[in-house]
């Protein structure tokens, strides 16, 4: 348990810019992902409201974000999506079989398609 304790701090300090032990809460996914968690928009809120004040200030607290995010490493929640199943995507997306897909062509999937 300290181990990871150690790397969410870690992880944590990096994007604490002024030492203050707070972090802008649109840096919490970030923070997350660095840690190897891959969660949904719908999980990452989930995992928001539980380390919010119940006041919104905008900030997030080390101290109730250490011990919910201490919980989603030992639990191994957030997996990221297996491989194979990208690899699938991808394949979907290659219409021309070539074995790639332009960065064109990757971007307008992603914001038109």
């Amino acid at each position: 348990v300290a181990e990871v304790e150690k790397k969410i701090i870690e992880a944590f300090e990096v994007f604490d810019h002024e030492g203050s032990k707070t972090v802008d809460v649109r840096e919490i996914g970030a923070i997350v992902r660095s840690l190897g968690c891959f969660p949904t928009e719908a999980e990452l809120h989930e995992l928001l409201s539980k380390v919010e004040e119940e006041e919104p200030t905008g900030y997030i607290h080390l101290e109730k974000f250490l011990p919910v995010m201490t919980t989603v490493l030992l639990d191994r929640s957030f997996r990221p999506i297996p491989e194979d199943v990208l690899l699938h995507a991808f394949e979907a997306l290659d219409e021309k079989k070539c074995g790639y897909i332009t960065k064109e062509e990757l971007v307008r999937y992603l914001t038109e398609e």
